[in-house]
């Protein structure tokens, strides 16, 4: 049994929570609201972000931040991608050295173009980051429904350390060492999923959400090894595999919201309706900002930005897309895998 340290009381961090109680873990939730956990402990279920599903009797709720960062083996930091830095300058006094804490959140920091491992290594050095990410929605997660995801990190005995703690007969886990490569695939899918949720929102077809799929993960790929990551992690779980699932579920907050823009809503009333942090909104300025530091063609992306940012009527940002310039699919892949940079364990 290890204790736990869940910093967010949001739905992944609560579906996270009854999954790690469920392995045999002492789990504490922390949360900086408390109405939140007023209403965790009073009902033992997050009734407005996972309703329906039950909290044990036992499980620990607190708004002190201190209680639930010392003395923990593993902290797990589920909060929106926007308050991730701030959450962790709060942590950073009450981390001890080696403490292992996992990310969760998905994004890219705007003004310093930095991935959340990256902020949090920067902020809280005593700590040994990891990142937990795949398509896994926490509503599904946490009803117990069989979903496969990957733990990252520079050390591989930490890797198989976090497998062992997450790991059951509903939630299989893989690990990785390409920490750089899980983080993009993971901020830049919600990207695409708003792309992917403008078009259904324009009452396009599976024709069109296919062609976002398969050009989304092509510019995501071709971006994240121009950082250095590697493609076989664009091509697996928390690359294509996380892109599928956001961009087709109505579980998706970034393809909810990126209908209410196809149907003539603005970015800002798209995200007072769905009334959760839409990480693609965040993570889109960002990804056009990388692509045009490291020379790379990313359209679908440009193109969100500019129905997000520069008010483009949505209709005619496809038009865009469809009229480019005549391309090739695909590059040889051996060229990509020479790029790719040698896998450390």
């Amino acid at each position: 049994m290890a204790k736990v340290g869940i910093i967010g009381a949001g739905s992944w961090g609560t579906a996270l929570s009854l999954l790690l109680y469920k392995n045999g873990n002492q789990v504490t939730v922390w949360s900086a609201l408390e109405d939140e956990i007023a209403m965790l402990e009073a009902e033992h279920e997050q009734k407005d972000k996972l309703p329906g599903v039950k909290l044990p009797e036992d499980m620990i709720f607190t708004t002190d931040l201190e209680s639930a960062v010392r003395e923990k083996e593993v902290l797990v930091l589920a909060v929106p991608s926007p308050f991730v830095r701030s959450t962790a300058a709060r942590m950073a006094p009450f981390v001890e050295q080696g403490q292992i804490l996992v990310n969760v959140a998905k994004g890219i920091e705007e003004k310093t173009l930095m991935t959340l491992s990256q902020i949090l290594e920067q902020e809280i050095p005593a700590a040994e980051i990891a990142v937990l990410s795949g398509p896994s929605h926490a509503e599904e997660v946490g009803r117990g429904i069989p979903t496969t995801i990957v733990v990252g990190t520079q050390r591989k005995e930490t890797a198989e350390r976090l497998q062992n703690l997450f790991m059951n007969e509903v939630f299989r886990v893989y690990t990785s060492s390409d920490v750089l490569g899980i983080e993009l695939g993971a901020a830049l899918k919600n990207v695409v999923a708003l792309a992917a949720g403008i078009a259904d929102g324009l009452g396009y077809g599976d024709n069109t959400k296919a062609a976002l799929i398969t050009r989304g993960i092509a510019e995501i790929a071709r971006l994240g090894i121009s950082m250095g990551g590697r493609i076989e992690t664009f091509y697996g779980l928390t690359g294509i595999g996380d892109l599928i699932v956001t961009c087709a579920s109505m579980h998706s907050r970034n393809r909810r919201a990126g209908i209410l823009i196809g149907k003539g809503y603005t970015m800002e009333k798209a995200m007072e309706e769905v009334k959760m942090v839409v990480e693609g909104v965040y993570s889109a300025k960002a990804g056009f900002a990388l692509a045009q530091k490291y020379q790379v063609s990313t359209p679908i992306i440009e193109q969100v930005n500019r129905v997000l940012f520069e008010g483009v009527n949505a209709a005619d940002a496809v038009k865009e897309l469809m009229l480019r310039d005549k391309k090739v699919e695909n590059i040889d892949l051996r060229t990509l895998y020479q790029n790719s940079v040698e896998i450390p364990w």
